[in-house]
């Protein structure tokens, strides 16, 4: 009989005792352990088992959990009789960050220190007995939501060495989702003082702690060393690309088809799951499906951008939006199918994702909506060389969304879209000042002033805008050279029974001799001829008389459009 299907349940003992659809994956304790390494930060992108497998790493080493035999009969793990003997025999803390989000540093810390308060509470009866001093018992009641910073970085540390000395066994220390303040630490502008506080504790707790057995760390990304890891020479760093523990965290291929077949659907349908939810690459390992979104398909039985359209794309939107031209161009290419060329350093330093464009790719990588295509040059000693693209079906789609909400504040694109069309030069003017006014305001960065702004920005978002809003009907080709000295775009359709269209952007140029919008709009159209942009077209049977042809002149956010 299919086992039920249940959505968002985190806690490996809740999923076992209510026989609730699981794919197995405890071979991860067997694999973890064995590496015997000190600590172990693991990254993966959000909503890809994380936090069930530090459920169940907890449930099996807690001695909280001796003696649940129940737990793991019938998996994996408990054929190893090696391993039975383990189950439920160590002192484990185990804390999330994953609910730490908030837009001050003051409410972070209170979060924090709350959240290591509400563990010692846990342990409370422990200090009673005689082998704790009076000394313990007083550093013990120090810790609490309003501590200070010194208790704060010593307060597991502590707790280790008490479970130590009460249990006779090191702690095994998991944290799940570390990364997620240091996040809206960067998004709020309040990443130098978490990072002081962040470093103390992990310096402390992960390192000069004699009284840690193993951790694990899990997390989105690998925040850079010198932010928070800076101490910490015994750390084992698990990325997307490495081999260990491939397969988990996500679905495999086989894992997901013998699901579909548990729940008795369609062989027919095997192939529709992997166009929209396969294309994580672990490693070496391929075809790895996002575990939230088949589990969804599993219970809805059809398809939806479920893991695109849970939290967390905020950071990825503003980057894009707020970067360099060239960021805008590359996404332009990936939104088409294409493949793009990145140094990708895996030690991300949010502190540096505004200046430096590869950092952004790194981030997109590590959050899962870029996949490895192939290494072009794999030297630890440089930084390696990627071939990326978007993941799959699902990820193109949410960037699709977060393009067209871009432009949702009015409708002036759709409306310019249309009066295009038709060939109505006139009101494609005054909707393209709209949007021209709208797009440089929003794609434009902080704190520059309005005479600065890069007419670039404008038009790699228009471009944008264009293959999203489009997308079904046409094909959006852009042809370009840096400082806008060329920036044709052409919407080739679909059928070509259809209309085609062939723009050219010119900023006005008093050095070649304009001296108004009009003479540029000219020199635009002027360009198409002489250039015959209109040759693949003809080639492929589009009439000529349904090529429209325009000359789009700017001059800071004014913009005049003429058609041949």
């Amino acid at each position: 009989m299919a086992r039920e299907i249940a959505i968002g349940i985190q806690d490996f003992t809740k999923i076992r005792e209510n026989h609730i659809f699981y794919i197995d994956k405890t071979e991860f304790i067997r694999e973890w352990w064995n590496s015997r390494d000190d600590v172990t930060l693991i990254t993966r992108p959000r909503r890809f088992g994380k936090t069930l497998n530090m459920s169940m790493l907890e449930c099996f080493f807690s001695n909280k959990y001796e003696g649940r035999a129940d737990l793991f009969e019938g998996l994996d793990i408990w054929e190893d009789e090696e391993f039975r003997k383990l189950q439920g025999t160590y002192p484990v803390i185990f804390l999330s960050f994953a609910g730490v989000k908030f837009t001050d540093y003051r409410d972070t810390r209170v979060a924090l220190n709350g959240m290591i308060a509400d563990l010692y509470n846990q342990y409370e009866w422990m200090l009673k007995e005689q082998k704790f001093t009076d000394a313990d018992r007083e550093a013990f009641k120090e810790v609490s939501k309003k501590m200070d910073d010194p208790t704060a970085a010593l307060s597991l540390n502590r707790l280790c060495k008490w479970l130590y000395r009460y249990y006779g066994k090191k702690c095994i220390v998991l944290l799940d989702e570390y990364d997620t303040p240091m996040q809206e630490a960067y998004i709020n502008g309040y990443w130098n003082e978490l990072t002081a506080y962040i470093r103390a504790l992990f310096n402390n707790t992960f390192k000069t702690n004699p009284s840690l057995e193993r951790a694990v760390m899990t997390g989105i990304t690998r925040v850079s060393k010198e932010s928070i890891f800076s101490d910490l020479n015994n750390l084992a760093v698990v990325t997307t690309t490495s081999d260990r523990y491939a397969t988990a965290f996500g679905f495999t291929e086989t894992e997901v088809f013998a699901a579909m077949d548990e729940q008795g659907i369609p062989e027919s349908e095997k192939e529709k799951v992997k166009f929209w939810y396969d294309g994580f690459t672990f490693g070496k390992v391929k075809d790895i499906y996002n575990p939230w979104s088949v589990t969804l398909y599993l219970d809805e039985r059809k398809y939806d951008t479920y893991w695109a359209n849970t939290s967390g794309n905020g950071l990825v939107g503003k980057l894009i939006r707020e970067g360099n031209p060239d960021i805008k161009s590359d996404f332009e290419e990936l939104l088409k199918g294409g493949i793009l060329e990145a140094e990708i350093d895996e030690q991300i330093v949010y502190n540096q994702l505004d200046e430096d464009d590869n950092a952004i790719w790194s981030l997109l990588l590590a959050s899962g909506y870029l996949k490895v295509d192939g290494i072009i040059r794999p030297e630890p000693e440089d930084e390696s060389l990627y071939r990326l693209s978007i993941t799959n079906y699902e990820v193109r789609r949410m960037f699709g969304k977060m393009v067209k909400g871009w432009f949702r504040k009015d409708r002036a694109l759709s409306k310019f879209v249309s009066a295009m069309f038709r060939g109505d030069p006139e009101e494609m003017d005054v909707y393209m000042n709209k949007v021209a006014l709208n797009t440089f305001s929003y794609f434009d960065v902080a704190n520059k002033p309005i005479d600065s702004k890069e007419p670039e920005r404008f038009y790699h978002g228009f471009v944008l805008g264009l293959i999203v809003d489009r997308s079904d009907d046409y094909m959006v080709k852009s042809n370009r050279e840096s400082g806008l000295g060329r920036y044709d775009v052409v919407m080739e359709p679909k059928d070509t029974k259809n209309v085609a269209v062939i723009m050219e952007f010119k900023v006005l140029n008093k050095k070649a001799g304009e001296e108004s919008l009009e003479d540029t709009a000219a020199n635009a159209l002027k360009q198409i001829e002489e250039k015959k942009y209109d040759a693949d077209l003809l080639q492929r049977g589009i009439p000529a008389e349904n090529i429209l042809k325009y000359g789009f002149a700017f001059e800071g956010e004014k913009c005049l459009i003429r058609k041949a």
